[in-house]
């Protein structure tokens, strides 16, 4: 479902949003805002996903259990992948 809303655009934003259109790369202004927005939602999900990865490793490390810096980031990319997966999946 599509919902028509009126926005405003900076005279810079818009003649780059009109430009992404004129090379091919779009095929309306309105494509290029709905996609920056797309691309917004997915970096405030993942940065929700990140938090909740720290908050989940805090919690464990206040219980006593040491994880390491490597084990560590490996864990925060392993659901941070798999956020982006279930992102994809469910569209």
């Amino acid at each position: 479902m599509t919902v028509k809303s009126s926005i405003s655009l900076s005279s810079e934003q818009h003649a780059f949003a009109r430009a992404q259109v004129r090379d091919g790369r779009f095929p309306s202004v309105s494509a290029v805002v709905q996609h920056g927005l797309e691309l917004l939602r997915q970096k405030s999900e993942d940065e929700m996903a990140e938090r909740a990865a720290l908050r989940a490793l805090l919690e464990e490390r206040a219980k006593g259990t040491f994880i390491d810096a490597a084990t560590m980031r490996s864990r925060l990319d392993g659901m941070t992948k798999a956020r982006r997966r279930a992102d994809r999946d469910a569209d």
